[in-house]
């Protein structure tokens, strides 16, 4: 997919998840780990975004994962950033500092070094969390280079997040 492209899929969804909060005077927060704050950049990059986006955390270090978002330490030592406990803090943590009717959580390994047998490159968990607080996680392996799995990634969290905002 040409950048072009790509950067076009992203407008298009951030627009689409824009236009649905607006119309439920909701507001969206991202908590965000290997996607670098690609999220809320897709989302703020919406002229009129700050009707609807509360607050983005790029928390890529384990630390600022405890320390901003809630996510306890045993729980980043015994499972590891890249997973469903982890996600689900994260976007907890997001929705309870934010006030945002909706959140999104994303960690993953963008590669191109990290993976392990378990956990290969390309690997990415997310959660969402919606207006009553009920959160929902998945695991998704992507192909591709960094880029490539970032941008995934990106498409990913915005496409539920429209979801949920339509519902």
């Amino acid at each position: 997919m040409s950048e072009a492209k790509a950067d076009a899929t992203l407008q298009h969804l951030a627009a689409e998840l824009g236009a649905h909060l607006a119309e439920r005077g909701w507001r969206v927060s991202t908590a965000e780990s290997c996607t670098g704050g690609g999220v809320a950049s897709a989302i703020t990059a919406v002229a009129g975004s700050s009707q609807w986006f509360e607050v983005g955390f790029v928390t890529y270090a384990n630390s600022a994962k405890a320390r901003l978002l809630g996510v306890k330490e045993d729980v980043l030592a015994q499972e590891g950033a890249v997973s469903r406990a982890v996600v689900e803090q994260m976007v907890a943590g997001a929705q309870v500092v934010s006030g945002a009717q909706l959140a999104v959580a994303v960690s993953g390994v963008a590669g191109p070094d990290g993976g392990t047998r378990d956990k290969p490159v390309g690997t990415v968990w997310f959660a969402w969390a919606d207006a009553t607080g009920a959160i929902v996680s998945e695991c998704y392996v992507y192909q591709g280079d960094r880029a490539q799995v970032r941008h995934q990634a990106c498409v990913t969290a915005l496409r539920e997040l429209v979801r949920l905002a339509k519902v």
